[in-house]
């Protein structure tokens, strides 16, 4: 089997799955593939249609077309089942997932069986994947309801990360500080959404402010030189993920995306899926378009591949 920037040269998509790479920014729930959740169903399922909406669009999504799903019995396990085949049949070596903080209380699960249900799909379908679950937590959320539900997620000593989402604006990104303050002294490592569709300085608030490791897309970044030189000097990574960003209409193509200024400038990049069952690219497909539309060079999209791991 050809190297990866051989199989970029190539446009061999098989020969790119079969070479290891990472996904570090992953929405569980929806990180497979849609057909594997229209068999569990039993039907078809209305697909996720891009449009302006942004954010607000994907929940309007959730709400009407996958919602109804997890009426059903054993949704969630088919769900997490669906993101590791996924991971898996795209080369992933390095996975860091989100599952969302409230999800056990919306589906009436106790938080224990929720950890059983990613440990038994982690170890049945890919346990030669490297598995860094992740607490997601939703920025719409009042915060006395994140301290309500995320105690024994953190009591079980499963989860490696935490990763703030959702509408950008929906509230001061301070209000979450005590509690990423107390999981950056547990050792956990610190995520947050960002400067996807805010601005370069909304970057650089939410890694101050949560004392971040690495942001979640953060594209915004690009507006601003000084920024990114700033993001390079501390060594913050940003985990990009450009079908999401094109299929949501924040980027027109992968020709003209913001990660090729971010690069350049001595930002530390990955490519990443975000929500495989709503974009329907998993990296290896991405790494792919960025190639041949000329924005990367095979030996670049390398070096992005390694970061990543």
């Amino acid at each position: 089997m050809p190297g990866f920037t051989e199989a970029l040269k190539n446009h061999d998509l098989k020969a790119v799955r079969s070479v290891s790479k990472s996904d570090l920014h992953n929405h569980c729930m929806m990180g497979g593939r849609l057909k594997l959740m229209e068999k569990f169903y039993g039907r078809k399922l209305e697909k996720f249609h891009f449009g302006n909406e942004g954010i607000e669009g994907i929940n309007a999504w959730i709400g009407k077309v996958y919602h109804p799903v997890f009426e059903l019995p054993g949704a969630l396990k088919a769900a997490v089942e669906a993101a590791f085949f996924q991971a898996r049949s795209d080369g992933i070596r390095v996975l860091e997932m989100s599952i969302d903080v409230t999800l056990g209380r919306l589906l009436n699960m106790h938080p224990e069986n929720v950890v059983s249900i990613l440990k038994d799909a982690h170890q049945s379908i890919a346990p030669e994947i490297d598995f860094r679950p992740e607490i997601g937590i939703s920025k719409c959320l009042f915060v006395r309801t994140v301290l309500a539900c995320i105690e024994p997620y953190l009591n079980s000593g499963y989860f490696l990360s935490i990763d703030l989402y959702d509408l950008e604006t929906a509230q001061p990104i301070h209000n979450f500080s005590e509690i990423y303050h107390y999981v950056k002294n547990m050792g956990m490592k610190c995520k947050a959404h960002a400067g996807e569709f805010g601005d370069a300085e909304s970057v650089r608030e939410a890694v101050e402010t949560l004392e971040l490791d690495a942001v979640q897309h953060g594209i915004g970044a690009a507006q601003s030189p000084e920024v990114m030189n700033w993001l390079a000097k501390n060594g913050i990574q940003l985990n990009i993920c450009p079908a999401s960003n094109i299929g949501l209409k924040r980027v027109r193509s992968y020709k003209t995306h913001p990660i090729r200024i971010l690069f350049d400038h001595g930002v530390k990049v990955t490519v990443n899926t975000d929500d495989v069952m709503l974009f329907d690219k998993g990296n290896s497909e991405q790494f792919l378009q960025l190639y041949k539309c000329g924005l990367f060079s095979a030996e670049e999209l390398d070096q992005i591949r390694k970061n990543g791991l």
